[in-house]
């Protein structure tokens, strides 16, 4: 099966959110736990769950 990309107006956003998160956070293993969590949201968001009921792609 083929994986769908992200748009590439997402694609910025994660790049800059994963440049952000390595700026404000020395640990490692925070950091890879956080660009995980930002992965987990927008592939939520993309399912369009949480959509429905207004919530930003942030929260």
């Amino acid at each position: 099966m083929v994986e769908r990309k992200f748009p590439k107006s997402i694609r910025k956003f994660i790049r800059k959110e994963k440049a952000r998160i390595r700026r404000e956070v020395l640990d490692m293993k925070k950091q890879e736990e956080l660009i995980g969590k930002l992965y987990t949201a927008l592939e939520i968001a993309r399912s369009g769950k949480n959509n429905k009921e207004g919530k930003s792609l942030t929260e």
